[in-house]
């Protein structure tokens, strides 16, 4: 079974199947050629760099060409978009919501499969975002993303975010800890509040003996 929910193993990359590691890392490591080594790291961050430059200018074309095969997972929302129309589709969806769309490169990190990326996500929600009209509103988001790579091109852009401080920053949740939170919480969810309430009433009236 494919440890992907929903994608049949032989339509995934080959990096995003299980790997058999070395029973000897450190002796596998030595006898790889350091050199070429470097020379793959630099043409993977290189590789990187083209592909979130080419988000900010909307050139997707060059965006896909950074992949070896497109696919994104957003693992905050559940998404997987598997296969160049997929992907394509998930460009339309967010630039309509997001026109301003951009991300602000942080750092990168680098793993032996894989080059790890910190940024900000920016942008302006100027369209509909599926059920979401538009709010006007900006928002700002510290995201991790992890780009597994085939040789030297991208298999998958894994992307980890808070999506809770997103629509917090549109107007569209409100932090559990302020009035707003509280009420909207409250509203949601009556009997769970209420029989915390109601536990914690009840704990307080315990006599200890």
């Amino acid at each position: 079974m494919s440890p992907i929910v929903g994608v049949e193993p032989s339509r995934m990359a080959s990096c995003l199947r299980p790997r058999i590691v070395p029973a000897c890392y450190k002796c596998w490591v030595s006898e790889r050629d350091p050199t070429s080594a470097s020379t793959l790291r630099e043409r993977r961050e290189a590789v990187v760099r083209e592909h979130m430059e080419s988000e900010n200018h909307h050139d997707f074309d060059t965006t896909i060409a950074t992949f070896a095969h497109p696919r994104y997972e957003i693992v905050a929302t559940g998404d997987i978009y598997d296969g160049e129309t997929e992907v394509r589709g998930y460009f339309a969806e967010t630039r309509t919501a997001f026109p301003d769309q951009r991300n602000e490169l942080i750092a990168l990190h680098h793993a032996d499969d894989a080059v790890i990326v910190e940024f900000d996500l920016l942008g302006t929600h100027l369209g509909p975002l599926r059920s979401l009209p538009a709010t006007g509103r900006a928002f700002r988001s510290r995201m991790t993303a992890f780009f597994l790579f085939e040789d030297d091109r991208i298999c998958c852009e894994r992307v980890y975010f808070d999506q809770t401080s997103v629509l917090r920053q549109l107007g569209v949740a409100h932090d559990p800890s302020s009035l707003a939170g509280r009420v909207s919480t409250l509203l949601s969810h009556p009997l769970t509040i209420g029989r915390a309430l109601a536990m914690g009433l009840l704990g307080r009236n315990v006599v200890p003996r």
